[in-house]
């Protein structure tokens, strides 16, 4: 189709919201290592899982084969109300950088929580009430989650208690309320409410906390407590199977169009969004039916991919969790109170970390004052504020652009942005008024995180 006949907005219609969700694992030949039980060394079984999670959503953990999972009906209703999300030409921004790319962004920022992550919290909250469960518990780090999943229970009835990491639980206070509006319980963590909290902040006093701590805290709370189960925004194989709805309504989106991406790029904090958004374009990868360069973008203040370690590891602070095989900090790992962008984690999803391992994919880490830049560059320009998280995507499809300026190349760009900044105004007022700084860890500061790293057999 004509270069000139490709809208500014491609929009499905609601018949073609996805019915299935796809299990990218089921394409990969080397798939992501198991879970282990931390005190035997074990893979974690599903009746161990269960104990923890939902069982269903144990089922979709555990399945590494089944390349379709039927989306029930339910949820299909529930997506009904904010899906199919839009992909955006961004004619202005390619105006604004004079690049001859072109360049498409999926916008998940069209529904309340203001963010993809909606996408699994109805899955996961349904799979809970469907248990018949009185409630569940998570950690949420910038917000975005525990927002998500605070709407989810909301309309299903069901209990919620959030671990809100602390310097996030000061920084996005009205975040927090829209949590508490829902229904939502939402405690800053580390806390004096549990007792993994309890020694954290013993062992370090003062701390802003970490998605790590917060995972401690939620999930002995969850095991602790009858009629509750712990869920999780990110990083797990179930996480990214429900987000494949992302991935499989951009290319639904540009095949309408007859448009193939050069590259994908999202922000990779735990992988849930970038796992979504390239999920069918890496099966094709897989399969031999095409190519494209994937770049997944991290905050150099929190750089797993890019400096972090290949091993097993826990996948929280308490270390009460099972062992993941991922790109890893060590679960000590805290980011610096400075880091304002989200993507937090010190891990990355296992399935994530296979495929990078394996080199299916690139990553680079940006530094968060460039990530800012982006951002009020791009709002400028798109009319959209981004959150600081999709910003780091946004850095680099912009660097990609300059490239093609300069080249001369008329390179197709695909950007994941996963939601709105609009609850991130004091990172953007730091911005503003100069104030913000880039930290990066020196091989000394992860060198106390490697060193933790768990002795599992065969593990340097």
């Amino acid at each position: 189709m004509a270069e000139n006949k490709i809208p500014y907005k491609i929009y499905l219609d609601e018949e073609d919201i996805p019915k299935k969700w796809y299990n990218l694992r089921a394409d990969m030949k080397n798939k992501p290592a198991p879970l282990l039980n931390p005190g035997t060394g074990q893979p974690l079984t599903a009746e161990e899982m269960s104990g923890i999670f939902c069982e269903e959503l144990v089922q979709q953990e555990l399945d590494d084969t089944t390349a379709y999972i039927d989306i029930p009906q339910e949820i299909q209703d529930f997506y009904k109300m904010y899906r199919p999300s839009p992909l955006i030409r961004a004619y202005c921004l390619e105006k604004a950088l004079g690049t001859p790319a072109k360049i498409y962004y999926k916008f998940e920022g069209n529904n309340t929580s203001g963010s993809h992550k909606l996408n699994s919290a109805i899955a996961q909250a349904y799979y809970a009430k469907k248990q018949g469960l009185k409630g569940v518990t998570t950690e949420t780090g910038a917000g975005q989650w525990g927002t998500a999943l605070s709407m989810a229970c909301a309309y299903l009835g069901l209990d919620l208690k959030v671990f809100m990491v602390k310097v996030s639980y000061e920084q996005k206070p009205f975040r927090r309320e829209v949590m508490r509006t829902y229904g939502a319980d939402v405690t800053p963590s580390p806390s004096m409410t549990t007792e993994v909290g309890r020694k954290i902040l013993e062992a370090h006093p003062g701390t802003t906390g970490s998605l790590g701590c917060a995972i401690s805290e939620a999930v002995e709370v969850a095991v602790t407590n009858p009629g509750y189960r712990y869920v999780l925004g990110s990083v797990l194989n179930q996480v990214l199977l429900h987000q494949s709805v992302i991935g499989l309504e951009t290319k639904a989106a540009l095949d309408k169009y007859g448009v193939k991406p050069d590259m994908i790029i999202g922000c990779a904090g735990g992988g849930s969004n970038l796992g979504g958004l390239i999920a069918p374009f890496m099966g094709e990868k897989l399969r031999g039916e095409a190519d494209y360069r994937i770049i997944a973008v991290e905050p150099a203040s929190c750089p797993s991919f890019t400096r972090g370690k290949y091993a097993y590891d826990f996948c929280d602070t308490g270390m009460i969790c099972p062992l993941a095989k991922m790109y890893t900090l060590g679960s000590s790992f805290i980011p610096s109170a400075n880091h304002a962008g989200g993507l937090r984690f010190h891990g990355m999803s296992t399935t994530l970390s296979q495929l990078y391992h394996d080199g299916y994919m690139e990553a680079r880490a940006v530094e968060q004052t460039s990530v800012f830049e982006a951002a009020e560059q791009f709002a400028r320009v798109e009319g959209i504020l981004p959150a600081p998280e999709s910003s780091h995507a946004i850095r680099v499809a912009i660097d990609e652009a300059l490239k093609c300026k300069e080249t001369g190349e008329e390179k197709t760009i695909v950007f994941g942005l996963t939601g709105t900044g609009y609850f991130d105004m004091v990172a953007y007022e730091q911005f503003n008024n100069g104030t913000m700084t880039d930290y990066i860890p020196t091989d000394d500061d992860l060198k106390a995180g490697f060193a933790a790293l768990p002795k599992v057999p065969g593990q340097e």
